[in-house]
This record gives C-alpha cells, sequence and structure tokens, in this order.
C-alpha cells in the first residue's frame, strides 16, 4: 500500500460537508503570477461519455478549435462511484466557465490503465487529468511521458510524482506540518504520536518527526499500533509510560481517533491536545464525542464546497464524493491555461510549476517542482457539534 494505506475511507473524502458563504463561481481560480484506496461508498456509477476500447493506432482528426484533454476515471468495477462523481464534477466547471474551446473525453481505467491511457493519446489529448489511483498513475505516467503529455493525477501519494506526473491528492504530510506549526505557536513543545501500522503510519510519523523539529519542539514519544482495541491500549499504555506529552497526534481517521480517545484519557493523557489530520475533516460525528472535544487537525478549506455540492445534488440527484473538487478544480487550472495555449500543441506544463499557484474549491494550491500540490489549510478545533476554524487558510501563496 502507499501513503492512504490508513482506513479505507482514506482516499476517499465523504460528501457532507459544512456550509460557507464563498461566491461560488469558476473565476475563482486565481493565478498569480496508497495505492490510494478508495472504498466501495454510495453515488451511481451512471455510464458517461467515456470511451474505451482496444488500443488504435489512428488517432481522431486533429481539433483546431478546441483543445483535447483526456479525464482518466474509473468508470467500472468497484470505484466506479467515485470515477463518475469526478467526471460530472468536471462537466460542471466546464459549464460554469463557459469552455467551449476545452473538449474533455473521459476513459476507463477500471478496464486497464494502460489500454485507457493509450486510447487518449492515440485520440489527440494533449493533457491527462487523472487517473485516481496511485497504482494506475505508475502505469499511465510512463505511456503518456513518451508523448510529452503530462499528467495531473487524484492520488495523493508522493511516490508516483515526478517526470511529468503531478499530484491534486490531499497530502497527509503537509496536513500534519500545519496542525504542528499551529499547536507549536500556541505554547505546546512535547509531542507524541499513535500511528497505524503500514505504510501511511511510518510516513505520517516520519512528518510529525520533521514537522516538530522544524517548528522548535520535541518528539517525546511514538507508538505503532494495529486497529484493534487490545493493540490500542497496549500503545497508549507505553506513551505514558515512556514520557509525558502535551500534544498527541493521532495519525488515523475520525472513527479510529474516537476509539483512541477514550483510551488516551484514562491512560495519562487526560490533559493533553489531540491533533489529527486531514482524514478527520470527513467526519461529522468526531464533534458528537466529548472526548475529542478541542482537538485540532488542518484540512482544506470547505467554503467553496458546500456550494459545489448543492450544486452537483441539483443537476445529478446524489450526493458527490469529496474527491470531486479535485476533478473540478483540474479544469478550471486547464481553463485558466487554454487562455494562452494554442489547440492541437503541446500543453505548456512549465505554467503548472507558476510560483503564485491557483484557487479553486479547495482554495490555494501549487505545483513544486517535484510535481506535489503544495495547499494552503485551515486549522479546525472540534466542538460541541461542530468545528470551528482556528486558523483559516490562507487564500494566496502571497500571503
Amino acid at each position: 500500500m502507499t501513503e492512504t494505506d490508513a482506513p479505507r475511507q482514506a482516499d476517499l473524502f465523504a460528501s457532507m460537508k459544512r456550509a460557507g458563504r464563498i461566491l461560488f463561481a469558476a473565476t475563482a481560480l486565481l493565478v498569480a503570477a496508497c495505492q490510494s484506496i478508495v472504498p466501495k461508498g454510495p453515488g451511481p456509477a451512471q455510464p458517461g461519455p467515456t470511451q474505451t476500447g482496444p488500443e488504435i493506432t489512428e488517432g481522431l482528426p486533429t481539433d483546431t478549435l478546441r483543445h483535447r484533454v483526456a479525464l482518466l476515471v474509473p468508470m467500472s468495477g468497484p470505484n466506479a462511484g467515485v470515477g463518475q462523481s469526478i467526471a460530472n464534477a468536471t462537466t460542471l466547471a466546464l459549464l460554469d466557465t463557459k469552455a467551449d474551446k476545452v473538449r474533455i473525453t473521459t476513459y476507463d481505467t477500471g478496464v486497464g490503465a494502460a489500454a485507457a491511457a493509450s486510447k487518449a493519446l492515440a485520440d489527440g489529448n494533449k493533457l491527462i487529468l487523472g487517473p485516481l489511483l496511485a497504482e494506475d498513475a505508475r502505469i499511465v505516467g510512463p505511456i503518456a511521458a513518451r508523448a510529452n503529455v503530462p499528467v495531473i493525477s487524484f492520488s495523493n501519494d508522493s511516490s508516483v510524482a515526478g517526470n511529468g506526473v503531478y499530484i491534486m491528492g490531499y497530502n497527509p504530510n503537509q496536513s500534519i506540518e500545519r496542525v504542528v506549526e499551529f499547536a507549536r505557536g500556541k505554547g505546546l513543545s512535547k509531542f507524541a504520536a499513535l500511528v497505524p501500522k503500514g505504510v501511511y503510519g511510518e510516513r505520517s510519523g516520519t512528518s510529525l518527526l520533521r514537522a516538530v523539529e522544524g517548528a522548535g519542539g520535541t518528539v517525546v514519544s511514538m507508538q505503532t499500533f494495529d486497529r484493534n482495541q487490545a493493540s490500542i491500549t497496549a500503545a497508549v499504555k507505553k506513551l505514558h509510560a515512556s514520557s509525558s506529552y502535551d500534544a498527541l497526534l493521532i495519525a488515523d481517521s475520525g472513527r479510529v481517533a474516537m476509539q483512541v480517545a477514550p483510551v488516551v484519557r484514562k491512560n495519562g493523557g487526560a490533559t493533553a491536545r489531540l491533533l489529527g489530520t486531514e482524514l478527520w475533516n470527513t467526519d461529522s460525528g468526531l464533534a458528537s464525542s466529548p472526548v475529542l472535544r478541542g482537538a485540532w487537525f488542518a484540512s482544506v478549506s470547505d467554503g467553496l464546497y458546500s456550494q459545489l455540492a448543492t450544486k452537483y445534488r441539483a443537476r445529478y440527484g446524489n450526493a458527490p464524493f469529496r474527491l470531486s473538487a479535485l476533478g473540478y478544480d483540474s479544469v478550471l487550472l486547464t481553463v485558466r491555461i487554454a487562455r494562452d495555449w494554442k489547440p492541437g500543441t503541446t500543453f505548456p506544463a512549465a505554467r503548472l510549476r507558476d510560483a503564485g499557484g491557483f484557487s479553486g474549491i479547495d482554495g490555494a494550491f501549487r505545483f513544486g517542482r517535484d510535481g506535489i500540490a503544495e495547499r494552503a489549510l485551515e486549522v479546525s478545533e472540534i466542538g460541541a457539534g461542530a468545528f470551528t476554524v482556528v486558523a483559516p487558510a490562507p487564500r494566496s501563496f502571497a500571503e
């Protein structure tokens, strides 16, 4: 497994989100200048404008008026609901921006990522949005690179970035860095961590060590656990035995955090500030847990997403998956760059690395030289029945 090996819902953000009153429009795009596991979930897998089939050697006639852009997502198989939700969101983005010069065609990675990529390239597409899974991005990347076509994947696995592959997924490393920085600014200095066994836990632990060191704090203890009560209890007791701490990172889902927190409160962590990752943002049930009140976590802002979800439900009759925002924002980015991109020519990939970055449904983001999307994150506190933003996300990287 890769970076999102945490809970099976780790790479899939739930569709129920907090409301916000921020203008929702395509002009929100600002330009200054685990294997990613996605579980089965609700949402129809209705057939979209998918093009699938065997690889062909002759592409479609060159479109001299519109840009050909391929969307590679699963439209069949266990992740079809997520793929359909992303595809629907790209359609909404095209409608909202009135982008008549961009043509997006969907290709089903559910029947094979290599076949989908080859078909997309043979059809003359100059940019690939997707795929969703890290394992598919590893396959698509080299195929697209040979054709000099960039790939903007929706994965959050940093190991697949580079060599023409850019990843837009929500990176837990950045979430941990943001919440640690915030906690350190509030005077907390002794950090501990509970991390699940596996790649997600290993990377979360490494991120905590680096973040705490950079913030001038100290990691006094870190324990791993399996996701069962006996293992959780043993890990918490080891934390208490090794040292006292004033901040504790629970690097797992909200569901697991609700199991862990009561054990922590009864075993040496009664007054410790609990910290979480971006995974907590999707679990509204956290606000009903008294032992988690006062906990902090960092994630992308929800101000615009709630309005996207409302528009999505009005058009498609059901709620979107949280990852649909990535599809929407990838289109906003494409449309913005397309203003100065001649149809039929190579996509100007250098524009993706604009230091000023972009902004969309999920707020400000920019790609570094490593191809990983750096995001402006907010910090929220869990209260009685709701989350409260205690440190807003910067609106741009100029702030």
